[in-house]
């Protein structure tokens, strides 16, 4: 699910890249790598383990970020008589980390990669993750390729996943491939990635689910200081992820079949958690009728407008309760009662980003031996009990890095306006001090502590005014004007 976006655009931002760069050693976030773990990556990226099955054959593409290297995910799609193939390449991080190794024990200290707005702390040495064990082009690779054959209507009619090495053909582009599907210059893979995505959504709609088109926050020179931005992602964003939501959906789905497996799971928000979107929406001008449910609400939304922007980014609060959840029936370990994802309203299972997430290493071997018909490897079945604890603290770690870089950018885009007044909405109080609360200010949409004489108007407007904004100690405070 979508983690906040954040990067820097300016020009000169030496001011707030010192400021991360202090940020970072004041998380104390892994620097550098163990000469051991750095040696197991360059002797496993110079002699990879290649599977028996050739399956290069496959005219298979990947789509990212411009620029990206660390390739986790190719696709190829084809018709399939009225229906779809869609053949799902998943990098293969098990053929080059070897269990309880330096590099392997580097690996679960780190738990994911953390991203920044200038750099990210990646989960495997370069060597690997943008290198050997990524699906560049033209390539010669590793991979769990899975085959996800649909109907017509995009429904899954049978997933089988194999080991198998794979050649990706294409490195692309998410404004590319729009550009090419908006101009009708697109191939036919492009095209089915389309109409299959499209039928996706369509089966995500019919079950109750909804994905966040999460727009990605931009830090940019405004004025002698900073100020915030959205870019708004295209159409072909949430396609692409309607692949990639479609494979961990099968994972899921085969896991639970085996009675073993390792799911990530999120319960259905609290009434509170919605109450407090109301508020924020209010405070951004987004018309939310009573009636309306909220995923109609943010299909209806448009991610190019800064308000709902603004909106979207704060509806992630309602993921906070997701988790992991390991089960292996056979040796004690119970499946999970419930074992869905309110968002998606299916059970879900991490496996798409292994070379950025340590738990879809696991979640990936475990589907391969069960759909090999192969005993679990024993390293993962030792491990299921505690992964879960070990993934919730690396996302505990994510979300105080996710928070912190947040403080800061909020705090830089206010420095130097102390005094100023802004309209803003209450959308919490203190429970024990009620002068005391958090508003949400309509521009720039920042979220903040608020200090009055008296108890805080939840729900409703007010002027306040700026007290504090301070990149240092990444502090934002206002006054009831």
């Amino acid at each position: 699910m979508p983690r906040r976006q954040l990067t820097v655009r300016a020009a000169d931002a030496t001011r707030i890249r010192t400021e991360l760069d202090a940020l970072r050693t004041s998380l104390d976030l892994p620097d550098g790598w163990p000469q051991a773990a750095l040696a197991e990556a360059d002797e496993a990226a110079a002699e990879p383990r290649l599977p028996k099955l050739d399956a290069t054959d496959l005219p298979l593409f990947t789509v990212d970020p411009p620029g990206s290297r660390d390739l986790d995910q190719a696709m190829s799609l084809a018709r399939r008589g009225t229906g779809y193939r869609v053949h799902y390449a998943i990098a293969d991080v098990a053929a080059f980390v070897h269990p309880g190794g330096a590099l392997d024990a580097e690996a679960h200290r780190r738990v994911q990669t953390l991203y920044f707005p200038d750099e990210r702390i990646p989960l495997h040495p370069e060597s690997l993750a943008e290198g050997a064990a990524s699906l560049l082009p033209d390539q010669l690779r590793p991979a769990l390729l899975w085959q996800l054959d649909l109907d017509a209507d995009g429904a899954v009619l049978l997933a089988d996943l194999r080991r198998a090495q794979v050649r990706s053909r294409r490195r692309l582009d998410y404004a590319g491939v729009q550009r090419a599907l908006d101009t009708d210059t697109a191939d036919e893979q492009l095209t089915l990635l389309a109409e299959v995505g499209r039928l996706r959504e369509e089966q995500e709609r019919a079950r109750g689910g909804i994905s966040l088109p999460l727009p990605e926050q931009e830090v940019e020179p405004m004025g002698g200081g900073y100020g915030l931005t959205y870019r708004a992602p295209l159409p072909v964003d949430g396609w692409n992820a309607q692949i990639s939501l479609l494979t961990g959906m099968a994972a899921a789905e085969l896991m639970l079949d085996a009675g073993v497996g390792l799911l990530r799971t999120l319960p259905a928000a609290p009434e509170s958690g919605y109450a407090r979107l109301r508020r924020i929406a209010r405070a951004l001008d987004v018309a939310w009728p009573d009636r309306m449910p909220y995923a109609e609400l943010i299909r209806g939304l448009d991610p190019s407008r800064p308000e709902d922007a603004a909106f979207l980014t704060a509806c992630t609060g309602l993921l906070r309760g997701a988790g992991y959840q390991a089960f292996d029936t056979a040796q004690g370990l119970p499946a999970p009662a419930d074992p869905g994802h309110a968002a998606l309203a299916a059970p879900y299972a991490h496996c798409t980003a292994p070379l950025r997430r340590l738990a879809d290493r696991y979640a990936l071997e475990i589907c391969a031996a069960v759909a090999g018909g192969a005993e679990l490897p024993e390293w993962v079945g030792a491990a299921l009990p505690t992964l879960p604890g070990v993934m919730a603290g690396g996302d505990r770690r994510a979300r105080e890095a996710e928070r912190a870089c947040v403080d800061l950018v909020e705090s830089e885009v206010l420095r130097g306006r102390e005094g100023e007044l802004f309209d803003a909405v209450v959308i919490e109080v203190d429970e024990k001090k009620p002068h005391r609360g958090t508003v949400q200010l309509h521009d720039p949409a920042v979220v903040a502590g608020c200090d009055g004489e008296a108890d805080l108007p939840l729900g409703e407007r007010l002027r306040v005014r700026l007290a504090t904004a301070d990149p240092a100690t990444r502090t934002v405070r206002f006054t009831v004007a």
